[in-house]
């Protein structure tokens, strides 16, 4: 290969030796590895629950199973490869991803399917933090921001495959050989690493157990919490919740309890710190106040994705009744804005402060979520819904590569890792939130505005409403609707009545929880505004010093 050449003492970056974009590819394809198998899951549920017979909660548990591995164990993967050296690592948990692969497709069982997803989420933990710290070694200066770009539009690129390519392999062939797609890609991966250059790793490095164990119940007490707001209750326990306590949900005790750990970590972290210890992660790379609105913007972006990725298919699929696939061509406009933009952006950083580019995103996202609010229908491929989701689709891969590069740039290389299972952290922690926050939202919504409309409603007296639950309803296909009313004692106005009633109710509540995700973006103008503001021409924010240092300017 040709190796990455440092940046030399010229003021001027360009000239300095480029390197060669193959490695690059290795880690590309490693980005689409990880979100390729995120988004095939879905897609395989269905045929999952047919092969083994049992139920979707317990396929689902796989998908949970991935999610909570990752998030706990990615700041000790981080470890583990500036202990090892990241390219002998990565290498080795490629591996262990195409055995997680080989698993899923020879899978006898769901508790296989749960253990490969295990495994899967095993090594995403060291691919995450591996991915931006190999790069720091690799690439340099305006190479560097351009690949760090790729990681965002790579995952944008495996959402759409995954959906396109997987669905169309689980609906026609079957759900083993979408994984087969995995297992090809860690391959070619493997293959591609012996093009990588890494350091020899620094076998003193060790890794502080009691931080591990903190940050990672945290983060599975979050998760669960967060995920099961909505079964197990906001605030008093739901049926379904597994234990109660005092008569309360166990999903805000664990919140929590979560909150509570992470704070004992940050202070167990710079105790360690302070007597001269090397801590699980660096605070450093949170040590300023641009760092900190980097790691908060990346929080609600990430969130706000993970909420959109939520509501579109819960509207397409379960009110709509229709196929994962017509999901991906609805979210295609949005996905491939992602992909593009996520490139791009880089071009604008020598012209752009950081600050006024998220500061001008999270506007966008903003302008884009309240127009949906207002221009959503029941067809969503309308041009107007397809232009709101191309804006936010612009805003929201603009945001995610900025902030991304903002904490790499504000950090020296030998940090690197420690961004990357930062990164990795917030990220899986902000995909959890989000979805449960926009799912007891919608629902939240969806339930009050059932209950007011039946009480406006005199065609649909307060028997019939008991007979089938209507004002404790969750967001259902009219198909399935007029099906449960079938079976009472409904007349076929009073089931025409129903049907309006739930179609208006459904509608509204889509339209309103938009609005309320377009507050949140707004509300996050405010962290964007203390993100760097080098003006352009003094310092460009994709250019890094071997250091990694930068002015510190705020």
């Amino acid at each position: 290969m040709t190796d990455a050449t440092d940046i030399t003492d010229t003021p001027d970056p360009g000239a300095a030796v480029r390197a060669s974009w193959t490695p690059m590819v290795g880690l590309f394809l490693a980005q689409i590895l990880m979100s390729y198998n995120v988004a095939a899951l879905p897609v395989s549920l269905g045929g999952m629950v047919d092969t083994f017979e049992v139920a979707p909660t317990e396929v689902s548990t796989a998908i949970v199973t991935y999610g909570l591995v990752v998030a706990a164990l990615v700041m000790v993967g981080a470890k583990i490869g500036q202990r090892v050296g990241w390219v002998v690592v990565f290498r080795a948990v490629v591996v262990l991803f195409a055995l997680s692969a080989l698993t899923m497709i020879l899978a006898p069982s769901v508790g296989w399917v749960i253990l490969a997803q295990a495994l899967a989420g095993a090594s995403a933990a060291i691919i995450v933090p591996s991915l931006v710290a190999l790069i720091a070694e690799n690439y340099h200066g305006d190479q560097q921001a351009t690949a760090i770009g790729s990681l965002g539009s790579a995952r944008a690129l495996a959402g759409v495959s995954a959906f396109l390519i997987g669905g169309t392999l689980a609906t026609y062939v079957g759900w083993r050989q979408v994984f087969v797609v995995v297992l090809v890609i860690a391959v070619a991966v493997f293959v591609l690493s012996f093009r990588l250059r890494s350091d020899r790793g620094n076998p003193e490095i060790s890794i502080d157990v009691v931080a591990a164990v903190l940050i990672g119940a945290a983060i599975v007490m979050l998760t669960l919490g967060v995920n099961n707001l909505n079964s197990w209750g906001l605030l008093l326990a739901e049926p379904d919740a597994p234990f109660t306590v005092l008569g309360v949900s166990p999903a805000p005790v664990l919140i929590v309890l979560g909150i509570v750990l992470v704070q004992g970590f940050f202070l167990w972290t710079r105790r360690r710190t302070e007597a001269g210890r090397v801590p699980l992660v660096s605070l450093s790379v949170l040590g300023s106040g641009r760092e900190r609105a980097a790691v908060y913007a990346m929080f609600v972006v990430v969130a706000l994705e993970a909420a959109l990725n939520f509501t579109v298919p819960l509207y397409i699929q379960i009110v709509q009744g229709r196929t994962a696939f017509d999901t991906s061509l609805a979210m295609l406009p949005f996905n491939l804005t992602v992909f593009v933009t996520a490139i791009l952006v880089v071009r604008v950083y020598g012209r752009f402060s950081p600050r006024t580019i998220g500061m001008a995103c999270f506007g966008l996202t903003t302008v884009a979520l309240t127009w949906l609010s207002f221009v959503v229908t029941n067809n969503w491929e309308t041009l107007p819904t397809i232009l709101g989701l191309f804006v936010f689709g612009v805003g929201q891969g603009a945001l995610v590569t900025l902030v991304f590069n903002v904490l790499v740039t504000a950090s020296p290389k030998e940090l690197s890792g420690d961004v990357g299972s930062v990164r990795g952290t917030v990220q899986n922690l902000a995909s959890a939130v989000g979805t449960a926050v926009a799912g007891a939202l919608l629902v939240g919504i969806l339930s009050a505005n059932v209950a007011t409309a039946l009480a406006r409603t005199v065609e649909l007296p307060p028997e019939l409403v008991a007979q089938v639950d209507l004002d404790n309803t969750n967001f259902i296909s009219n198909e399935r609707l007029q099906t449960v009313l079938a079976g009472t004692t409904a007349t076929p106005a009073q089931i025409d009545a129903a049907v309006a009633l739930n179609e208006e109710a459904r509608l509204r509540a889509l339209r309103l929880g938009l609005l309320v995700l377009a507050g949140v973006s707004a509300l996050a103008i405010l962290p964007a505004s203390r993100l760097p503001d080098y003006r352009p021409g003094e310092l460009p924010a994709n250019i890094v010093a071997d250091s990694g240092s930068a002015p510190s300017r705020t």
